[in-house]
């Protein structure tokens, strides 16, 4: 019967002793990790982050599970009214004056319909508009900041981006956010 291995016990030492050999290696050095990714949304001034830091403030901790939203019973009843979206997080914040209001989990556009990132204001408030492009679907307190046709409005709020490019709100946020709105209010798109 011939042996599996060809090893000696001879050969065998002599592969340990080689492995365990002091001479000098040379050890493979790993590649410095690659620069960080910059976000595609630090061309702004940052609302976001400021947004989110004035929510905890406000709120506490947000962990809020989709279609939740929170708002302040103390509003003040003087200073211009401003939206901050949160693409990334999937936050919309408003604002009176310099005061955080409220918050509300969103439903922004899919990959390929995403809701664009930037400065806007809203153009067009309804409280039941209708979509353009979209089989006349419903848009209940929709506040339009694009002349295509994209808005805010109420609608489904699965916790991830799921529109054809519309921001959806939780439905009684909408409604308390229509009443605080007008024409011409800042609107804030990041991430």
């Amino acid at each position: 019967m011939k042996p599996l291995f060809k090893w000696t016990i001879a050969a065998a030492g002599a592969a340990l002793l080689a492995s365990c050999s002091t001479a000098p290696r040379r050890v493979a050095v790993a590649p410095p990790p690659p620069a960080p990714i910059e976000l595609p949304y630090q061309w702004t001034q940052g609302n976001a982050g400021q947004a989110h830091e004035d929510a905890v403030a406000a709120f506490g901790p947000l962990t809020m599970k989709p279609g939740e939203y929170k708002w302040l019973t103390d509003i003040p009843a003087e200073g211009d009214t401003k939206v901050v979206i949160d693409r990334l997080q999937q936050l919309f914040y408003v604002y009176r004056g310099d005061k955080l209001v409220g918050v509300a989990t969103v439903s922004t556009g899919t990959k390929g319909r995403e809701t664009p990132l930037g400065f806007w204001k809203v153009l067009t408030k309804k409280k039941l508009g209708y979509s353009r492009k979209y089989d006349n679907a419903p848009m209940p307190y929709m506040q339009m900041y694009d002349a295509k046709g994209i808005a805010f409005h109420a609608g489904p709020n699965p916790g991830y981006p799921a529109s054809h490019g519309c921001v959806r709100l939780p439905k009684p946020f909408a409604e308390k956010l229509f009443g605080l709105t007008k024409v011409g209010t800042e609107v804030i798109i990041e991430g």
